[in-house]
């Protein structure tokens, strides 16, 4: 091989070491975006101790089926499939950014037959005869630019921080299916314990239609009593109809969250006490959690990405060095290509330099800068957010557990009085309007505890979310 190509390979390997080694443009650090943010949350536990932080925080729920519906749909749902394979995207992305960085070496090779007539005149050259060559070229031309200001390093930081943002996208994509599976399923149980609820007051009102008409045929109360009996079973039996909607609705809704054919079934039997009494949440949880929520994450990893166009934007504005080279061979006879009378090679030094484009350039820096100022803007307004997520789950369990405690008292006595009624009824000490009202009154406390266990429940999901994870307590 010619000494001059060898020269050329050497010195393409020397520029690939230190070429880049200054980059223009703003290093990145995390801005300040004037944020104060507290010891510890308003509503949460006082602090004591930090708690240590884990990850599979479903199982504080404590329900097998359930942790298997999760382990489900991180398989096969077809969100985070979708956001998996963006991944994949971004990662080929990140490739060919930094493929720029490294020579470009290729192959050419070719054969050439022509027939030059007689009498045609070649400029520069004299006319000459009629007569047919054929040409054959081998050659391996390479070319590489000079990184001398970081623009090709720049291109590829934004690009690893695009992919570190599609990671922390499917992160948040897999936490917020999760979130929402968790949800369908404590609305299913909510809604299948409403149905053993207006089931059971059914039967009631049916056993109380049945006495309220023997108790007429023997004259020993009015038409009205009967009326007023069939009138509130009635409006019992018309609910059930839309709690078995409702359903079949969340079922369907769960079963496109694990990514199978929408399908329904029959109501589960809930148990008296269904409600799930989770563990409280541990006191001195530190505002320093928030950084683990994914989406904060990945806004942080977008803003990487801005500030490294920035200095991409800057760079394009200095002088661009381009180093191309070739080595082959060419011979106008097939068997003699390879000869060292048929060696060829160049090697070239571009520098290319836009002396005047209206503005464009700089045009073009001062955008990247203003993308990356409604960048910051972006962060801390998803920070804030963050934070208010936080601080309204913490709000709303406070209040729903003191509600709560309201209803089951308000439940227990709505019972009691149902009975006492029922028992007046039986002896003639009441009328049935007394009955009427207090199944009624229990059927609607039990139907407000359903809705404020719910609440409290699906709450928990959200502070689990808006936290960024669970939490176990410190080990001593």
């Amino acid at each position: 091989m010619n000494r001059a190509f060898c020269y050329l390979l050497a010195l393409l390997a020397i520029l690939l070491v230190t070429g880049g080694c200054m980059k223009v443009g703003p290093d990145y650090q995390r801005p300040d975006t004037g944020i104060e943010v507290p010891a510890s949350y308003g509503y949460g536990p006082e602090h004591t101790q930090a708690p240590q932080l884990e990850d599979r925080w479903w199982e504080v729920f404590g329900d097998q089926e359930l942790n298997q519906l999760v382990e489900d749909v991180l398989v096969n749902n077809l969100d985070i499939k979708k956001a998996t394979a963006a991944i994949l995207e971004v990662r080929a992305q990140l490739v060919q950014t930094r493929a720029d960085r490294f020579p470009s070496v290729g192959v050419q090779a070719g054969a050439e037959r022509q027939r030059r007539p007689e009498g045609v005149a070649v400029p520069g050259q004299p006319v000459t005869p009629d007569r047919e060559s054929t040409t054959y070229g081998l050659s391996l031309p390479a070319s590489f630019e000079i990184d001398l200001w970081g623009r090709l390093a720049r291109a590829e930081e934004a690009a690893r921080a695009a992919l570190l943002q599609a990671e922390e996208n499917r992160l948040t994509v897999a936490q917020t299916v999760v979130a929402e599976t968790i949800i369908l399923y404590l609305r299913m149980e909510s809604v299948e314990r409403g149905i053993q609820i207006t089931n059971q007051l059914t039967e009631t009102l049916r056993r109380s239609l049945t006495l309220v008409q023997s108790r007429y045929e023997r004259g020993l109360t009015s038409v009205l009593d009967v009326r007023q009996a069939r009138r509130i079973l009635a409006r019992a039996e018309a609910i059930l109809p839309t709690l078995r909607q409702d359903l079949g609705t969340t079922q369907q809704q769960l079963a496109v969250f694990l990514g199978r054919y929408p399908t329904t079934g029959p109501a589960r039997a809930q148990p008296e006490d269904y409600f799930k009494h989770l563990a409280p949440v541990p006191p001195g949880l530190p505002s320093e959690l928030l950084l683990r929520r994914p989406d904060i994450r990945a806004a942080e990893a977008r803003l990487m990405a801005l500030n490294a166009q920035v200095g991409v934007s800057k760079a394009s504005r200095f002088p661009r060095i381009t180093l191309t080279g070739a080595y082959g061979y060419a011979s106008d006879e097939l068997d003699g290509l390879f000869s060292p009378q048929s060696e060829l090679w160049n090697i070239a030094l571009g520098i290319a330099q836009p002396l005047f484009d209206a503005g464009k350039l700089k045009a073009g820096q001062r955008a990247a800068e203003a993308r990356y100022q409604q960048g910051v803007a972006e962060y801390a307004k998803s920070v804030l957010n963050a934070f208010a997520e936080v601080e309204s789950a913490f709000l709303t369990r406070e209040e729903q557990l003191k509600r709560r405690g309201h209803i089951v008292s308000f439940v227990q006595d709505a019972r009691a009085t149902q009975r006492i009624a029922e028992s007046r009824y039986d002896r003639g000490l009441v009328d049935y309007i007394t009955v009427l009202d207090a199944q009624q009154t229990r059927f609607e406390a039990e139907r407000d505890l359903l809705e404020v266990d719910l609440t409290i429940l699906t709450n928990r999901v959200t502070l689990h979310r808006a936290l960024g994870g669970g939490w176990a307590e410190p080990v001593s």
